[in-house]
Order: structure tokens, then C-alpha cells, then sequence
């Protein structure tokens, strides 16, 4: 297969072209909200969205908790056939865990869980992008944006495939051939959190410039199916502190469901320090926590999945618009990370960007109209929330109250300017100055017996599939960096903060070690793409329909 024809020339051919007024790129909460609302709002205009998994919301994975507003005003009639996973919060507990203790603390009022509802995002995307359809959408799941097309001017004119996409049982789509492009008045980025086409129109166009630097976290979540009787549906539970210490930000979820099942999960800052932390396993020690194991024991994991999630907040928000595109959702960094909420803000600001087009056509305005928002005044209003979290625990948490009590009207705003902001990558300390990172209690640890019992067996969980002859994805710009420096300053982190064992160093028979990449176990979580502490690993997408497909998260 010869390379497509370059993008950069506006008279570059294509060897198959479609056309549309708006070409979403995304089809999570923000690209489908954003979709439907623009067919609610003008039927003639022509609208596709692009997905690169397998099928709608194979790729998504949330918490994941829905404050049902937007839902409510753009389907209103959604509630008379929800969801399979759909049911009410009715109890919220907010605690903080020592290695063997379980203390109950008040429940910030951003967790309260009133009118809210315990989801499933996939199945949620799934139903939407069917409404969507069923408005005119035209909406491809399988297919992967390798670039955005630019015209003449240097406006984004629309966005180049990958390859063909893929149906779900494999076989080629006949819809566009390789190296297609899809052309449109306006190009909607609404890849979520870390995605590869924003992170190339943010650089282009200097659209994160004076902004501080964005922060990510990296999510773990598991479904379990246990013994009857024991989960209480409705109730969800939010923790800090143990496993990690005090000056990593993080902490875990259960969310009860019906039919005996539940939802466990993790959340570690990757701003952290110590190049020897392992996310991966402090999920695993949290799950053997005297809260939690307890509820899982005689249980089996259903399944697995690993996200990055944006928090960098209102002082990390990029430019939204650019000449012929939009930035919305968690593309954008949307994420109101206090609320623990995510689906909301992202169907905002997809719906609004349906109506600023709806009214003016292109994209210019765009980011003016966000700021001066509801969702925007949300995210100013708990602004300083997440940074506090920079000094430790402790003082995050007495800093969050007093921001709660002065509803972010207080006269300052933490780290905005971006020449004080650190961004993940830099945060890790060398091998020479870090502490050894903090271990669970020996005998915990040596009877751990609740799967999966290490990062391969979790991806079998996660389902994930890429074939075995496409190009790797995962592009190192400077290996001897990996082999020499990087193992001198800190140990090789890429094989400890990747959560599905992509990043492998192999000894060889020799004597000589070399870095061998599993790219066929990668889950897209864009990890080792925020943390390698050299910016060295671009991840690039794959081949459409490659990838996690996951059921039920």
C-alpha cells in the first residue's frame, strides 16, 4: 500500500473524498451531543462523526457518574428507555483510608449525589449515537483521524483516515478507501482526554499559549460480579489517602449496581514524583484494603479498563477555536474534576458549540461564548480546587473547603500563569533523590489472591485487539535515550506507569538490553504519552476499529 498523498498542500489528491458541513471527530458524550444538537437545531446541515473504535463506546471509559441536565434537555423523553446500567445515587460516602483503617469525612457538596445516576458510558454512547442516527447523523464507528487537511489559507479543512475502518467482524468498510479525507466547513475535535489530532492543532496554532501547564490523572476501573447479596445498588463511595502517600494526589471509587455486581476503581495524579510508583499496583493494594477486599473476595472480574482523564481545569484551558475547528469536551479539558463529573460538562459544550455554529456558522466567537458559559463558570468557580492538592493531601483537602465555603469567589487563582506551572512530565524526580515508593503492609501483600494477578492478565480483561501486521502506533523518537539516560535517571518509568505492560526492557542472550514495545496490549489510555519524562513516545492512532473494546464501564 503506497503513503497517501501529503496533507499539508491544499492540491494534494485523495484517493476518495467525502464531503460535510461539520465533521465531528469523536463520537463520546461531547462529539454526539454536539452532533444532535446541530440536526435539532438546522435538519439540512450535513453531519458525520468519525469514531475510531470498533463500535460506539468501545473506546470510553468514566467513573462514571451523570448529572442528567443536559441529557434531559437535549432527549427528554431519554429516561423511558435508559440504559441498561441506569439507577439513582441514593447514599454518598466520602472517607479516608490508613493501610488498615476506613475513616468516614463529610461529603464535599460537589460529590453529593442527589438526582444523579450510576451509568454506564458505553452503553450510554451507544444508545445516543442511535438517536443520532436516527436525526441524519451519518456516524462511523472503525475509523481513525491519522491528521487534520488544511487549505490554502492555513484553515482546517477537514481531516485524513487512518485506513478504511473496520466492521465489527473484521472485514473492510467499502465506505472510504485508505488515506480518504473528509472535508468539511468545520472540523469538531472532540476526541477526549490527550487525543492525538487536538494535541497536533494545539501546537499548530498555539492554542494552550499563556495558559498553565494541563495535568492528567490516570483511571483504572474494574466491573466485578460477586456473591449474592452483597452490594447495596445506589450506594456510591469515594476515598483518599492509603496506598498513596500524602504528596501524590489520587484516590478510589466503589459504585454499587444491581444484580450483584460492582465497580471498582483508582485515580493517581500523574504529576507524581517517584519514577518508582506503579499505578497499576496501587490499584491492586486498594482493592486489598479491609473496605474493599471484604466486598470482592469470591468475586470475578467482568472487566478492565485504564484512562487518562484531563484536570488541569479553567487555568489549563486552551484557545477553543482556530481557523475552520473547534475544541470541545475532554479534547478541550472540560472536566469539572471537584464534581467528579465528567459526561455533563462534555454534552454542555458540545450542545453549546452546536448552537454558536447554529448561529454563526464557523467557529469564530467560539471560545468568548464558552468562558462566559455555565459549565465555564463551574470549572472557575472550583479553579483552585485541584492545584491545592500540589501541597499534599492534608492541605488540598483544607483548601478545597475553604473554596467550597467561598464558592470560588476567593481573590486569587493557584498556578495560572504558565511560566509556574509544571506539566507531568517533569514532575518526576531522578532515581538519586526519590525515596523508594511506599509499599502496603507485607502480609497484605503476600496473600493478595483477588485477580487479575498482573497488567497482562488485565488487558485479556479489557479485551483489547490490535492485528498483529499494522505499523506500530507507539512511536520512540530516540531509543538510546530509553536504553542509556532514561535508565540512569529513572529506571526506565514507561514500564511502570503503563497500565497494560506495553513497555517491556528485554535482555537479550548477549547481554544487551533493549526496549521491546507490546503495542498489541495498549488500551489508549495516553499515559506514557503525558508522563515519559523526555517526551520521547508519540502515541500515533492505529488502524480504526484497533484498540480496548469495552463492555459495560
Amino acid at each position: 500500500m503506497s503513503d497517501p498523498a501529503p496533507t499539508h498542500s491544499p492540491d494534494a489528491p485523495a484517493r476518495d473524498v467525502m464531503d460535510y458541513d461539520v465533521v465531528i471527530v469523536g463520537a463520546g458524550p461531547a462529539g454526539l451531543a454536539c452532533a444532535m444538537r446541530l440536526r435539532q437545531l438546522d435538519p439540512a446541515r450535513s453531519v458525520c462523526v468519525l469514531e475510531k473504535g470498533a463500535s460506539v463506546g468501545a473506546h470510553l471509559l468514566s467513573g462514571a457518574l451523570l448529572d442528567p441536565g443536559p441529557l434531559d434537555e437535549l432527549l427528554p423523553e431519554w429516561r423511558s428507555t435508559p440504559p441498561p446500567i441506569c439507577l439513582p445515587v441514593r447514599r454518598t460516602e466520602f472517607r479516608w483510608l490508613s493501610a488498615r483503617r476506613s475513616v468516614p469525612l463529610p461529603t464535599p457538596p460537589q460529590q453529593h449525589g442527589a438526582g444523579t445516576f450510576i451509568v454506564s458510558i458505553d452503553q450510554l454512547a451507544a444508545q445516543l449515537a442511535q438517536r443520532a442516527e436516527a436525526l441524519g447523523v451519518d456516524v462511523f464507528p472503525g475509523f481513525a483521524v491519522a491528521e487534520a487537511t488544511f487549505d490554502a489559507g492555513g484553515r482546517v479543512s477537514g481531516v485524513l483516515l487512518s485506513d478504511m475502518g473496520r466492521r465489527r467482524d473484521g472485514t473492510p468498510k467499502a465506505s472510504f478507501t485508505p488515506g480518504a479525507q473528509v472535508r468539511a466547513a468545520v472540523t469538531v475535535v472532540a476526541e477526549g482526554c490527550r487525543g492525538s489530532l487536538a494535541k497536533q492543532l494545539i501546537t499548530r496554532f498555539g492554542l494552550a499559549n499563556g495558559r498553565a501547564a494541563p495535568t492528567y490523572g490516570l483511571g483504572f476501573k474494574e466491573l466485578w460480579q460477586l456473591p449474592a447479596g452483597r452490594t447495596r445498588p445506589g450506594l456510591v463511595q469515594h476515598t483518599v489517602g492509603w496506598p498513596l502517600d500524602p504528596r501524590t494526589y489520587g484516590g478510589g471509587f466503589v459504585y454499587h449496581l444491581p444484580r450483584d455486581q460492582l465497580c471498582v476503581g483508582y485515580f493517581v495524579g500523574l504529576d507524581y514524583r517517584d519514577p518508582r510508583l506503579e499505578p497499576f499496583e496501587v490499584f491492586q493494594q486498594y482493592k486489598h484494603h479491609p473496605l474493599i477486599e471484604p466486598l470482592l473476595a469470591g468475586g470475578e472480574p467482568l472487566a478492565y479498563g485504564a484512562r487518562a482523564v484531563a484536570t488541569g481545569g479553567w487555568q489549563a484551558l486552551p484557545r477553543l477555536e482556530m481557523p475552520g475547528a473547534l475544541l470541545i469536551g475532554d479534547a478541550a479539558g472540560t472536566l469539572n474534576v471537584a464534581r467528579l463529573k465528567g459526561i455533563d460538562q462534555a454534552m454542555r459544550c458540545g450542545m453549546l458549540a452546536a448552537e454558536h455554529l447554529h448561529r454563526h456558522a464557523g467557529p469564530v466567537g467560539f471560545d468568548a461564548a464558552f468562558r462566559a458559559s455555565a459549565p465555564a463558570r463551574a470549572l472557575w468557580r472550583v479553579r483552585n480546587v485541584k492545584p491545592g492538592f500540589k501541597r499534599g493531601l492534608w492541605p488540598g483537602l483544607f483548601n478545597a473547603a475553604l473554596e467550597t465555603v467561598l464558592r470560588g469567589y476567593s481573590p486569587w487563582t493557584l498556578r495560572a500563569d504558565a511560566a509556574h506551572s509544571t506539566p507531568d512530565f517533569r514532575t518526576l524526580e531522578p532515581l538519586s533523590a526519590s525515596a523508594p515508593a511506599s509499599a502496603p503492609p507485607a502480609r497484605r501483600w503476600a496473600a493478595r489472591t483477588l485477580p487479575p494477578r498482573d497488567r497482562t492478565a488485565a488487558v485479556f480483561l479489557a479485551a483489547t485487539s490490535h492485528e498483529e501486521d499494522q505499523p506500530v502506533h507507539l512511536r520512540i523518537l530516540d531509543p538510546s535515550v530509553c536504553l542509556e539516560r532514561c535508565t540512569r535517571e529513572f529506571g526506565n518509568p514507561c514500564t511502570r506507569f503503563c497500565p497494560a505492560a506495553v513497555y517491556e526492557m528485554v535482555t537479550e542472550a548477549a547481554g544487551q538490553r533493549r526496549l521491546q514495545i507490546n503495542a498489541a496490549n495498549c488500551v489508549h489510555c495516553k499515559a506514557c504519552d503525558i508522563k515519559d519524562p523526555y517526551e520521547i513516545i508519540d502515541w500515533t492512532v492505529p488502524e480504526g476499529g484497533s484498540g480496548p473494546n469495552y463492555q459495560n464501564l
